[in-house]
Protein backbone atom coordinates (compact mmCIF):
# COMPACT_ATOMS: atom_id res chain seq x y z
CA UNK A 1 0.00 0.00 0.00
CA UNK A 2 2.72 2.68 1.24
CA UNK A 3 4.85 1.80 -2.65
CA UNK A 4 1.32 1.59 -4.49
CA UNK A 5 0.06 5.34 -3.07
CA UNK A 6 3.58 6.65 -2.97
CA UNK A 7 4.12 6.07 -6.10
CA UNK A 8 0.54 7.15 -7.28
CA UNK A 9 1.82 10.78 -5.23
CA UNK A 10 4.92 10.66 -7.43
CA UNK A 11 3.64 9.62 -10.89
CA UNK A 12 0.53 12.68 -10.78
CA UNK A 13 2.87 15.13 -9.38
CA UNK A 14 4.84 15.10 -12.11
CA UNK A 15 2.85 14.79 -14.49
CA UNK A 16 1.02 18.27 -13.29
CA UNK A 17 4.35 19.90 -13.14
CA UNK A 18 5.60 20.37 -9.62
CA UNK A 19 9.02 18.50 -8.65
CA UNK A 20 10.50 17.03 -5.54
CA UNK A 21 12.44 19.35 -3.85
CA UNK A 22 16.55 18.05 -4.48
CA UNK A 23 17.04 17.80 -0.82
CA UNK A 24 13.54 15.03 -0.40
CA UNK A 25 16.00 13.05 -2.82
CA UNK A 26 19.40 13.49 -0.44
CA UNK A 27 18.01 12.25 2.94
CA UNK A 28 18.13 8.95 3.89
CA UNK A 29 14.65 8.97 5.27
CA UNK A 30 11.89 11.13 4.50
CA UNK A 31 11.75 12.88 8.10
CA UNK A 32 10.78 16.05 9.11
CA UNK A 33 12.45 18.90 8.15
CA UNK A 34 13.60 20.94 11.60
CA UNK A 35 11.97 24.24 10.47
CA UNK A 36 8.65 22.36 9.74
CA UNK A 37 6.19 22.41 12.58
CA UNK A 38 3.73 19.77 12.85
CA UNK A 39 0.51 19.50 13.75
CA UNK A 40 0.03 17.94 17.24
CA UNK A 41 -3.30 15.79 16.24
CA UNK A 42 -1.09 14.38 13.80
CA UNK A 43 0.22 11.01 13.96
CA UNK A 44 3.54 10.30 12.96
CA UNK A 45 6.83 13.13 12.81
CA UNK A 46 7.72 12.65 9.44
CA UNK A 47 7.11 15.36 6.59
CA UNK A 48 3.48 14.44 5.78
CA UNK A 49 2.90 16.55 2.93
CA UNK A 50 2.44 13.40 0.50
CA UNK A 51 0.82 11.35 3.12
CA UNK A 52 -0.57 13.18 5.71
CA UNK A 53 -4.12 12.55 5.45
CA UNK A 54 -3.57 9.01 4.52
CA UNK A 55 -1.72 8.01 7.13
CA UNK A 56 -3.84 9.61 9.72
CA UNK A 57 -6.66 8.10 8.32
CA UNK A 58 -5.25 4.63 8.28
CA UNK A 59 -4.22 4.91 11.85
CA UNK A 60 -7.77 6.23 12.97
CA UNK A 61 -9.47 3.31 11.21
CA UNK A 62 -7.12 1.07 12.77
CA UNK A 63 -7.53 1.89 16.40
CA UNK A 64 -11.17 2.29 15.80
CA UNK A 65 -10.85 -1.37 14.72
CA UNK A 66 -9.38 -2.56 17.66
CA UNK A 67 -11.95 -0.42 20.24
CA UNK A 68 -9.16 2.40 20.59
CA UNK A 69 -11.09 5.93 20.75
CA UNK A 70 -8.87 8.23 19.06
CA UNK A 71 -8.12 11.55 20.59
CA UNK A 72 -10.50 13.97 19.45
CA UNK A 73 -7.90 16.42 17.85
CA UNK A 74 -6.81 13.85 15.96
CA UNK A 75 -9.91 13.33 14.56
CA UNK A 76 -10.39 16.91 14.27
CA UNK A 77 -7.06 17.77 12.06
CA UNK A 78 -8.63 15.02 10.04
CA UNK A 79 -11.63 16.47 9.09
CA UNK A 80 -10.18 20.05 8.92
CA UNK A 81 -8.45 18.83 6.07
CA UNK A 82 -11.28 18.58 4.05
CA UNK A 83 -11.55 21.24 1.24
CA UNK A 84 -15.29 22.62 0.80
CA UNK A 85 -16.38 20.78 -2.58
CA UNK A 86 -15.95 17.53 -0.27
CA UNK A 87 -12.45 16.38 -1.51
CA UNK A 88 -9.34 15.47 0.52
CA UNK A 89 -5.52 16.53 -0.81
CA UNK A 90 -2.65 14.40 0.56
CA UNK A 91 -2.34 17.81 2.99
CA UNK A 92 -2.59 21.01 3.90
CA UNK A 93 -0.18 23.08 5.74
CA UNK A 94 -2.39 25.53 6.73
CA UNK A 95 -6.12 24.59 6.88
CA UNK A 96 -7.43 27.56 7.37
CA UNK A 97 -6.52 28.57 3.46
CA UNK A 98 -9.15 27.62 1.27
CA UNK A 99 -8.74 25.06 -1.48
CA UNK A 100 -8.53 26.29 -4.81
CA UNK A 101 -8.02 25.49 -8.27
CA UNK A 102 -3.96 24.91 -6.79
CA UNK A 103 -5.35 22.30 -4.71
CA UNK A 104 -4.95 18.93 -5.38
CA UNK A 105 -7.18 16.55 -4.01
CA UNK A 106 -7.48 13.02 -4.84
CA UNK A 107 -9.36 9.70 -4.61
CA UNK A 108 -7.16 7.93 -2.41
CA UNK A 109 -6.82 10.35 0.47
CA UNK A 110 -10.78 11.45 0.06
CA UNK A 111 -11.54 7.08 -0.21
CA UNK A 112 -8.85 6.37 3.17
CA UNK A 113 -10.47 9.82 5.13
CA UNK A 114 -14.08 8.73 4.24
CA UNK A 115 -13.69 5.21 5.76
CA UNK A 116 -12.16 6.47 8.79
CA UNK A 117 -14.63 9.01 9.51
CA UNK A 118 -17.29 6.62 8.54
CA UNK A 119 -15.98 4.07 11.07
CA UNK A 120 -15.89 6.49 13.64
CA UNK A 121 -19.26 7.47 14.07
CA UNK A 122 -18.71 10.92 13.27
CA UNK A 123 -21.37 10.80 10.33
CA UNK A 124 -24.40 10.77 12.90
CA UNK A 125 -24.59 14.39 13.82
CA UNK A 126 -22.54 17.85 13.38
CA UNK A 127 -19.33 18.15 11.31
CA UNK A 128 -18.76 14.15 10.75
CA UNK A 129 -22.25 14.28 8.98
CA UNK A 130 -21.30 16.97 6.75
CA UNK A 131 -17.36 15.78 5.97
CA UNK A 132 -19.15 12.05 5.14
CA UNK A 133 -22.23 13.19 2.76
CA UNK A 134 -19.56 15.76 0.98
CA UNK A 135 -16.97 13.47 0.76
CA UNK A 136 -18.98 10.89 -0.93
CA UNK A 137 -20.63 13.59 -3.62
CA UNK A 138 -17.26 14.30 -4.52
CA UNK A 139 -16.22 10.72 -5.32
CA UNK A 140 -19.38 10.29 -7.02
CA UNK A 141 -18.50 13.50 -8.99
CA UNK A 142 -15.21 12.18 -10.16
CA UNK A 143 -15.80 9.06 -11.37
CA UNK A 144 -14.92 8.41 -15.12
CA UNK A 145 -17.08 7.22 -17.66
CA UNK A 146 -15.54 3.67 -18.06
CA UNK A 147 -17.45 3.34 -14.03
CA UNK A 148 -13.58 3.68 -12.38
CA UNK A 149 -11.51 5.84 -10.57
CA UNK A 150 -7.96 7.49 -11.13
CA UNK A 151 -5.75 8.95 -8.31
CA UNK A 152 -6.60 12.46 -9.40
CA UNK A 153 -9.60 13.46 -11.25
CA UNK A 154 -10.00 12.89 -14.90
CA UNK A 155 -6.90 10.57 -14.61
CA UNK A 156 -6.76 7.04 -16.45
CA UNK A 157 -8.74 4.51 -13.73
CA UNK A 158 -6.50 2.02 -11.78
CA UNK A 159 -6.86 -0.20 -10.01
CA UNK A 160 -5.88 0.81 -6.50
CA UNK A 161 -7.74 4.20 -6.91
CA UNK A 162 -11.05 2.76 -8.08
CA UNK A 163 -11.20 -0.04 -5.39
CA UNK A 164 -10.07 1.79 -2.27
CA UNK A 165 -13.02 4.35 -3.46
CA UNK A 166 -15.29 1.39 -3.63
CA UNK A 167 -14.13 0.39 0.40
CA UNK A 168 -14.82 3.79 0.85
CA UNK A 169 -18.16 4.39 -0.74
CA UNK A 170 -19.47 1.27 0.45
CA UNK A 171 -18.56 1.88 4.19
CA UNK A 172 -20.72 5.00 3.69
CA UNK A 173 -23.65 2.93 2.71
CA UNK A 174 -23.31 4.10 -1.13
CA UNK A 175 -24.53 1.23 -3.19
CA UNK A 176 -21.68 0.95 -5.75
CA UNK A 177 -23.10 -1.80 -7.89
CA UNK A 178 -25.78 0.92 -8.83
CA UNK A 179 -23.58 3.59 -8.86
CA UNK A 180 -23.31 4.50 -12.67
CA UNK A 181 -21.19 6.21 -14.72
CA UNK A 182 -22.89 8.62 -18.10
CA UNK A 183 -21.46 5.82 -19.92
CA UNK A 184 -23.60 3.35 -17.69
CA UNK A 185 -20.88 1.52 -16.42
CA UNK A 186 -20.35 0.46 -13.00
CA UNK A 187 -16.93 0.69 -11.19
CA UNK A 188 -17.11 -3.11 -11.20
CA UNK A 189 -17.25 -2.86 -15.06
CA UNK A 190 -14.04 -0.80 -14.68
CA UNK A 191 -12.18 -3.48 -12.37
CA UNK A 192 -13.39 -6.65 -14.48
CA UNK A 193 -11.84 -4.71 -17.46
CA UNK A 194 -8.36 -4.59 -15.91
CA UNK A 195 -8.05 -8.32 -14.70
CA UNK A 196 -6.25 -10.56 -17.23
CA UNK A 197 -8.19 -13.16 -18.93
CA UNK A 198 -7.68 -16.97 -18.21
CA UNK A 199 -5.63 -18.70 -20.50
CA UNK A 200 -5.33 -17.06 -24.07
CA UNK A 201 -1.19 -16.66 -23.61
CA UNK A 202 -1.74 -15.40 -19.63
CA UNK A 203 -0.09 -18.26 -18.00
CA UNK A 204 0.12 -18.14 -14.63
CA UNK A 205 -0.78 -14.64 -14.34
CA UNK A 206 -4.40 -15.03 -15.66
CA UNK A 207 -6.37 -13.80 -13.06
CA UNK A 208 -4.19 -11.64 -11.62
CA UNK A 209 -4.82 -7.91 -11.79
CA UNK A 210 -3.07 -4.97 -13.94
CA UNK A 211 -2.67 -1.39 -12.12
CA UNK A 212 -3.50 0.20 -15.82
CA UNK A 213 -3.31 -0.56 -19.26
CA UNK A 214 -0.23 0.19 -20.82
CA UNK A 215 0.07 2.08 -23.97
CA UNK A 216 -0.88 -0.59 -26.46
CA UNK A 217 -4.00 -1.45 -23.77
CA UNK A 218 -2.30 -4.62 -22.81
CA UNK A 219 -2.71 -5.73 -19.38
CA UNK A 220 0.32 -6.83 -17.22
CA UNK A 221 0.07 -8.86 -13.59
CA UNK A 222 0.39 -6.28 -10.63
CA UNK A 223 0.44 -7.94 -7.07
CA UNK A 224 0.26 -5.01 -5.14
CA UNK A 225 -3.29 -4.07 -7.79
CA UNK A 226 -4.21 -7.81 -7.63
CA UNK A 227 -4.64 -7.63 -3.74
CA UNK A 228 -6.13 -3.98 -4.10
CA UNK A 229 -8.31 -6.06 -6.90
CA UNK A 230 -9.62 -8.82 -5.09
CA UNK A 231 -11.03 -6.00 -2.30
CA UNK A 232 -12.21 -4.36 -4.82
CA UNK A 233 -14.33 -6.39 -6.41
CA UNK A 234 -15.64 -8.00 -3.23
CA UNK A 235 -16.99 -4.91 -1.99
CA UNK A 236 -14.63 -4.60 0.81
CA UNK A 237 -12.84 -1.41 2.29
CA UNK A 238 -9.76 -1.42 4.17
CA UNK A 239 -10.87 -3.42 7.28
CA UNK A 240 -12.13 -6.82 6.59
CA UNK A 241 -13.75 -8.54 9.34
CA UNK A 242 -12.92 -12.31 10.16
CA UNK A 243 -14.93 -15.26 8.87
CA UNK A 244 -17.57 -12.73 7.77
CA UNK A 245 -20.98 -14.71 7.24
CA UNK A 246 -21.91 -12.66 4.01
CA UNK A 247 -18.76 -13.53 2.12
CA UNK A 248 -19.15 -14.51 -0.96
CA UNK A 249 -18.86 -18.92 -1.16
CA UNK A 250 -18.08 -18.22 -4.56
CA UNK A 251 -14.83 -16.82 -3.25
CA UNK A 252 -13.72 -19.99 -1.45
CA UNK A 253 -11.30 -22.28 -2.24
CA UNK A 254 -10.87 -21.47 -6.05
CA UNK A 255 -7.74 -23.59 -6.98
CA UNK A 256 -7.14 -21.66 -9.80
CA UNK A 257 -8.47 -18.91 -12.55
CA UNK A 258 -11.60 -19.81 -14.24
CA UNK A 259 -15.03 -17.61 -15.06
CA UNK A 260 -13.90 -17.45 -19.02
CA UNK A 261 -13.86 -13.66 -20.74
CA UNK A 262 -16.91 -12.95 -18.49
CA UNK A 263 -16.46 -13.37 -14.85
CA UNK A 264 -18.25 -11.82 -12.29
CA UNK A 265 -17.05 -9.55 -9.55
CA UNK A 266 -16.70 -12.31 -7.10
CA UNK A 267 -15.28 -14.84 -9.47
CA UNK A 268 -12.79 -12.14 -10.88
CA UNK A 269 -12.13 -12.09 -6.88
CA UNK A 270 -11.62 -15.21 -6.31
CA UNK A 271 -8.86 -15.61 -9.15
CA UNK A 272 -7.25 -12.87 -8.06
CA UNK A 273 -6.76 -14.77 -4.81
CA UNK A 274 -5.47 -17.72 -6.44
CA UNK A 275 -2.90 -15.41 -8.29
CA UNK A 276 -1.57 -14.09 -5.05
CA UNK A 277 -1.54 -17.34 -3.46
CA UNK A 278 0.95 -18.21 -5.93
CA UNK A 279 2.88 -15.39 -5.93
CA UNK A 280 3.24 -15.76 -2.24
CA UNK A 281 3.94 -19.29 -2.34
CA UNK A 282 7.91 -20.26 -2.64
CA UNK A 283 8.43 -17.41 0.06
CA UNK A 284 5.36 -16.77 2.09
CA UNK A 285 5.87 -12.33 1.05
CA UNK A 286 5.75 -10.59 -1.99
CA UNK A 287 8.99 -8.52 -3.57
CA UNK A 288 9.48 -4.93 -4.60
CA UNK A 289 10.40 -4.67 -8.35
CA UNK A 290 11.63 -0.94 -8.52
CA UNK A 291 13.42 -0.46 -11.68
CA UNK A 292 17.22 -0.64 -11.15
CA UNK A 293 17.06 -1.87 -7.53
CA UNK A 294 17.50 -5.68 -6.24
CA UNK A 295 14.29 -7.18 -5.35
CA UNK A 296 13.38 -6.80 -1.31
CA UNK A 297 10.66 -8.42 0.90
CA UNK A 298 7.72 -5.97 -0.11
CA UNK A 299 5.82 -5.65 3.64
CA UNK A 300 3.47 -3.61 3.13
CA UNK A 301 1.96 -5.03 0.13
CA UNK A 302 1.94 -8.75 1.95
CA UNK A 303 0.11 -6.95 4.83
CA UNK A 304 -2.46 -6.32 1.68
CA UNK A 305 -2.50 -9.35 0.72
CA UNK A 306 -3.30 -11.52 3.89
CA UNK A 307 -6.36 -8.63 3.82
CA UNK A 308 -7.25 -9.94 0.05
CA UNK A 309 -7.01 -13.81 0.96
CA UNK A 310 -8.82 -13.39 4.27
CA UNK A 311 -11.83 -11.05 2.53
CA UNK A 312 -11.54 -14.17 -0.37
CA UNK A 313 -12.26 -16.80 2.11
CA UNK A 314 -9.34 -18.12 2.12
CA UNK A 315 -7.57 -17.73 5.65
CA UNK A 316 -5.55 -21.08 5.57
CA UNK A 317 -4.18 -19.43 2.58
CA UNK A 318 -3.17 -16.38 4.05
CA UNK A 319 -1.53 -17.50 6.98
CA UNK A 320 1.78 -18.12 5.82
CA UNK A 321 2.31 -14.49 4.84
CA UNK A 322 1.09 -13.55 8.14
CA UNK A 323 3.42 -16.18 10.10
CA UNK A 324 6.62 -14.06 7.63
CA UNK A 325 5.44 -10.65 8.78
CA UNK A 326 4.71 -11.72 12.06
CA UNK A 327 8.37 -12.62 11.90
CA UNK A 328 9.85 -9.89 10.45
CA UNK A 329 8.11 -6.86 10.00
CA UNK A 330 9.17 -5.58 12.99
CA UNK A 331 11.53 -2.98 11.92
CA UNK A 332 9.87 -2.63 8.70
CA UNK A 333 7.06 -1.23 10.93
CA UNK A 334 9.13 0.98 12.76
CA UNK A 335 10.84 2.52 9.97
CA UNK A 336 7.89 3.30 8.43
CA UNK A 337 5.34 4.68 10.80
CA UNK A 338 1.38 4.69 11.59
CA UNK A 339 0.52 3.51 8.62
CA UNK A 340 2.40 0.57 8.69
CA UNK A 341 1.27 -0.40 11.94
CA UNK A 342 -2.45 0.54 10.72
CA UNK A 343 -1.97 -2.04 7.64
CA UNK A 344 -0.48 -5.27 10.34
CA UNK A 345 -3.41 -4.26 12.44
CA UNK A 346 -5.77 -4.61 9.23
CA UNK A 347 -3.94 -8.07 8.74
CA UNK A 348 -4.03 -9.03 12.32
CA UNK A 349 -7.79 -8.49 12.68
CA UNK A 350 -8.73 -10.17 8.92
CA UNK A 351 -7.31 -13.77 10.38
CA UNK A 352 -8.25 -13.07 13.71
CA UNK A 353 -5.06 -12.31 15.35
CA UNK A 354 -4.61 -10.51 18.25
CA UNK A 355 -2.88 -7.38 17.26
CA UNK A 356 -1.44 -6.65 20.71
CA UNK A 357 1.09 -10.13 20.25
CA UNK A 358 1.55 -10.11 16.84
CA UNK A 359 5.03 -11.79 16.90
CA UNK A 360 5.60 -10.51 20.30
CA UNK A 361 4.84 -6.95 19.44
CA UNK A 362 1.63 -4.75 20.65
CA UNK A 363 1.06 -2.97 17.44
CA UNK A 364 -1.80 -1.65 19.35
CA UNK A 365 0.65 0.08 21.41
CA UNK A 366 2.93 0.94 18.87
CA UNK A 367 0.79 2.24 16.50
CA UNK A 368 -0.87 4.66 19.80
CA UNK A 369 3.25 6.05 20.28
CA UNK A 370 3.06 7.73 16.87
CA UNK A 371 0.23 9.92 17.86
CA UNK A 372 -1.10 11.79 20.34
CA UNK A 373 -3.11 10.02 23.50
CA UNK A 374 -6.29 8.09 22.61
CA UNK A 375 -9.38 9.37 24.61
CA UNK A 376 -10.18 6.85 27.77
CA UNK A 377 -12.88 4.41 26.90
CA UNK A 378 -14.16 2.11 29.43
CA UNK A 379 -13.42 -1.66 29.34
CA UNK A 380 -10.20 -0.49 27.39
CA UNK A 381 -7.17 -0.29 29.43
CA UNK A 382 -5.03 0.31 26.25
CA UNK A 383 -6.28 3.97 25.80
CA UNK A 384 -4.50 6.75 27.13
CA UNK A 385 -1.13 5.86 28.07
CA UNK A 386 -0.18 5.77 24.32
CA UNK A 387 1.37 9.43 22.55
CA UNK A 388 3.79 11.15 20.93
CA UNK A 389 5.68 11.13 24.40
CA UNK A 390 6.25 7.74 23.63
CA UNK A 391 7.43 8.29 20.60
CA UNK A 392 11.63 6.91 21.17
CA UNK A 393 9.01 3.18 21.37
CA UNK A 394 8.53 3.94 17.51
CA UNK A 395 11.89 5.25 16.31
CA UNK A 396 12.64 6.26 12.98
CA UNK A 397 9.31 6.16 11.45
CA UNK A 398 8.47 7.78 7.95
CA UNK A 399 4.91 8.26 8.29
CA UNK A 400 4.01 5.50 6.53
CA UNK A 401 6.36 5.60 3.25
CA UNK A 402 8.53 2.85 2.78
CA UNK A 403 12.41 2.90 2.41
CA UNK A 404 12.06 0.95 -0.17
CA UNK A 405 10.18 3.83 -2.44
CA UNK A 406 12.50 6.37 -1.25
CA UNK A 407 15.00 4.13 -2.88
CA UNK A 408 12.55 3.90 -6.27
CA UNK A 409 12.59 7.80 -5.85
CA UNK A 410 15.85 8.27 -5.90
CA UNK A 411 16.08 6.13 -9.34
CA UNK A 412 13.41 8.39 -10.68
CA UNK A 413 15.61 11.55 -9.65
CA UNK A 414 18.38 9.69 -11.64
CA UNK A 415 16.43 8.39 -14.90
CA UNK A 416 13.95 10.51 -15.05
CA UNK A 417 9.73 9.88 -14.18
CA UNK A 418 9.77 8.03 -17.28
CA UNK A 419 10.06 4.47 -15.15
CA UNK A 420 7.07 5.49 -13.46
CA UNK A 421 5.24 6.67 -15.92
CA UNK A 422 5.33 4.21 -18.27
CA UNK A 423 4.42 1.24 -15.62
CA UNK A 424 2.00 2.74 -14.76
CA UNK A 425 0.74 4.99 -17.66
CA UNK A 426 -0.64 7.62 -15.15
CA UNK A 427 -2.33 10.36 -16.95
CA UNK A 428 -3.60 12.97 -14.56
CA UNK A 429 -4.46 16.13 -15.15
CA UNK A 430 -4.79 19.29 -12.57
CA UNK A 431 -8.52 18.94 -11.51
Amino acid sequence: MFVRRSAAVLAATAVIGTAFAPAALADESPSASPSLKLPSGLYGSADPTYDGVWRQSLALLAQHTVGVKPAAKAVDWLTGQQCANGGFAAYRADPATKCDARTQTDTNSTGAALQALTALDTDDTGAGAAAVTAAVKWLKSVQNEDGGWGYLPGGASDTNSTSVVIGALEAADTDTEDLRSKDDRTPYDALLALALPCGKGSGNDGGAFAFQPDKKGRLAANADATAAGVLGTLGEGLVTDPEDDERSPASSGAAGCAGGDSPTPEQAAANGAAYLVGAIAESGHLESALAGAEKQPDYGNTADTVVALAAAGRPADAGKPLAWLEKNSGSWAAESGPAAYAQLIFAAHATGTDPRDFGGADLVKQLGATGPAAEPAAGNGENGKDGKDAQNEASDEDGGVSVWWIVGVGLVGGIGVGFLLSSRTKKQRQP
